[in-house]
């Protein structure tokens, strides 16, 4: 469950050092609670100033991390220090919330480490998501005029997080290509189409290398079965084979589309993704 996961996780705040820092998400109730257990200081972040987990630990005059007026702000008592989100590559001038999110954290566990306020805001600005630095977490590819982006995202926080962030970037018509992990649960499965459905045009589902104990066309079905009240969606194809399912989806694009990528062989995806990009730009 959830609840264990969180116990391991709250292993690496009981051993933060008596004179150390952790930098905990204090939009997460689970996360917030893990603030009692750590023996040095903790350091909250939320992108809403107003959280009150946030604005208490403010009042009481320690470290928080929060966005207001287009800026990251980091501050203890009256100290604050600003970083524009429009200087910060991988929020997208602050539209992807998660990607503000880790931003964040990392402005705070660099604070913590006493790294100086140039060196971050240089890190903040160089920094790019792509298959080279972080494969397989929303790497943005531009093909024929079209927007592709590969993620590694296999249940449903990560489909919500992911529909967010491709909600708010401009496109004639979403399309997304989308498998499911055959030892998640059977509501899971069906939950992350349900999620995509609301957002996305057209819908190509592949069946993956590896089902995990599932029958053949099992997880096909569930992804299929949560598709069946989708506010969006209007065509849906089915393909068995991942790169199959990636150049199906390229050669339907027009130029200011949009095409979400659910990778599911991270490196081998990529390569192919790449080789495809570079085959129209060479």
């Amino acid at each position: 469950t959830l609840e264990d996961l969180s116990v391991l996780k709250r292993v690496i705040v009981l051993n933060v050092e008596p004179d150390g820092m952790a930098v905990l998400n204090a939009s997460d109730p689970i996360v917030v609670a893990m603030a009692p257990h750590c023996p040095g200081e903790v350091t909250f972040f939320a992108i809403d100033p107003h959280h009150p987990v946030l604005a208490t630990h403010r009042a009481q005059g320690k470290r928080v991390v929060f966005v207001e007026d287009d800026e990251i702000v980091a501050m203890q008592g009256k100290m604050q220090m600003r970083f524009s989100l429009s200087n910060i590559p991988l929020t997208h001038h602050g539209s992807i919330d998660f990607q503000v999110e880790n931003a964040m954290a990392a402005i705070a566990a660099a604070w913590a480490s006493q790294v100086s306020w140039d060196h971050i805001a240089s890190g903040l600005a160089s920094f790019v998501s792509d298959h080279n630095a972080v494969p397989g977490r929303f790497n943005v590819f531009h093909y024929r005029g079209a927007t592709l982006i590969a993620d590694y995202g296999h249940n449903p926080d990560a489909i919500k997080a992911l529909v967010q962030a491709v909600s708010n970037m401009p496109a004639e018509r979403r399309m997304v290509v989308i498998s499911g992990a055959g030892d998640r649960r059977d509501e899971d499965l069906r939950e992350q189409t349900r999620l995509i459905g609301d957002a996305f045009d057209d819908v190509i589902l592949y069946q993956d290398a590896c089902q995990r104990g599932r029958k053949d066309g099992e997880v096909l079905a569930l992804l299929r079965d949560g598709l069946k009240a989708a506010k969006q969606t209007r065509s849906v194809e089915e393909i068995r084979g991942e790169f199959l399912a990636i150049d199906r989806a390229l050669e339907r694009l027009s130029p200011g589309d949009l095409c979400l990528i659910l990778i599911d062989q991270v490196d081998a995806a990529l390569a192919h993704i790449n080789q495809r990009v570079a085959s129209v730009t060479a």
